[in-house]
C-alpha cells in the first residue's frame, strides 16, 4: 500500500515524475522567500503579488494564447508593476503598504479574469487560476528549475545583506543609503518571479500557499534562522511529495491537494510546535 502510493506513480509515470521534480524545484526557492516575507512581517504580500500577476499573464495570453513565454513576461512586468506602484502610494499618502496593496490587487485580480473571459473558455480560466501541475511540460520544467536555481544563488550571495534589511534597515542606511531599496528591489523582482513560475504549475491562486505556509509551519519549531530556512524548505518538500501521492491515491486535483498537505502540516505545527506553545496551554486550561 505504502509502495504503490507514495513511490509507484512516480516510478512508473513519466509526468508524476515531472510534476514531483517541478514542486520539488519550486518549494526550495518559494520557502526561503516565505521565511523572509515573515521576518518582515509582509506575509500577505506574497498574496496580493500572486493576484497582482494575473493581468500581465491574461494580456500574455490574449495575445499569444498559451504560450509560456509570453505569459511569463506579462505576469512579471505587472507584479513588478504593482510593488512598485502599491510602495510609492505608500509613500506619498496616509495609507500603509498593505492597505495599498490589498486595493492593487483586488482589482488586478478582477481586471486579469475579465481579460481571460474576453477570449478563453472557463477551462483556460480555471488553467491560469489553479494551474495545472500534471500537465507541465519540459519547457515549463526547465523554466521553474531555472528561477528555482537563480533564486538560491541570488539569496546564497546577498543573505547577510537581505538579512540585515529584514531586522535592522537603519543601519544599513547608515553605511550605504542606497543598499536597502537595492536589496529591496532584488528582493520584491526574485519574490514576483518565483510567482510567475509557481503560477505555471500551481496557478495564481494557489501558488503563494507553497510559498508561506511551510514557512508560518517551521516558525512554530525553528529558533535560528538557518534553522528555519532549512525546516521551511523540507516542509515545502515534503507537503509537495505527498500532495501528488494524495491527488494520484484520491484522484483529487494535484495544486489544491498540496496546498492541503502543507495546511495540514501548518495546523499541526500550531498545535504542537514548541515556540507556538498551544498544545501546552491547552493543557494548562482543561
Amino acid at each position: 500500500m505504502i509502495w504503490h502510493l507514495f513511490f509507484q506513480p512516480f516510478i512508473e509515470y513519466g509526468f508524476m515524475r515531472r510534476a514531483l521534480v517541478v514542486c520539488l524545484a519550486l518549494s526550495m526557492s518559494t520557502t526561503a522567500l516565505g521565511v523572509f516575507l515573515l521576518l518582515r512581517r509582509m506575509s500577505l504580500m506574497g498574496d496580493a503579488l500572486s493576484h497582482a500577476i494575473l493581468p500581465g499573464v491574461a494580456i500574455g495570453y490574449l495575445l499569444n494564447g498559451m504560450s509560456l513565454l509570453a505569459m511569463s513576461i506579462g505576469g512579471f512586468i505587472a507584479g513588478i508593476a504593482v510593488a512598485l506602484t502599491a510602495g510609492w502610494v505608500s509613500r506619498r499618502t496616509l495609507l500603509k503598504e498593505d492597505a495599498s496593496f490589498a486595493g492593487f490587487y483586488l482589482g488586478s485580480l478582477a481586471l486579469g479574469v475579465t481579460l481571460v473571459s474576453l477570449r478563453g473558455s472557463s477551462v483556460d480560466l480555471l488553467h491560469l487560476l489553479f494551474g495545472s501541475i500534471l500537465a507541465v511540460d519540459a519547457d515549463a520544467a526547465f523554466f521553474v528549475a531555472g528561477v528555482s536555481g537563480v533564486t538560491l544563488v541570488c539569496l546564497a550571495m546577498f543573505y547577510r545583506g537581505l538579512v540585515s534589511e529584514a531586522f535592522d534597515s537603519a543601519w544599513l542606511e547608515v553605511n550605504a543609503r542606497w543598499l536597502p531599496s537595492l536589496l529591496h528591489g532584488l528582493f520584491l523582482a526574485l519574490l514576483v518571479l518565483n510567482l510567475v513560475a509557481g503560477f505555471q504549475v500551481l496557478g495564481t491562486l494557489m501558488a503563494v500557499g507553497v510559498m508561506m505556509l511551510p514557512a508560518v509551519a517551521a516558525r512554530c519549531w525553528a529558533r535560528t534562522l538557518p534553522g528555519l530556512l532549512l525546516l521551511a524548505g523540507a516542509g515545502g518538500v515534503v507537503s509537495a511529495w505527498l500532495g501528488l501521492s494524495l491527488s494520484w491515491g484520491a484522484s483529487l486535483p494535484a495544486g489544491p491537494s498540496i496546498v492541503l498537505t502543507a495546511s495540514a502540516l501548518f495546523f499541526i505545527s500550531v498545535i504542537f510546535g514548541k515556540r507556538s506553545g498551544l498544545a501546552s496551554s491547552l493543557r494548562a486550561y482543561f
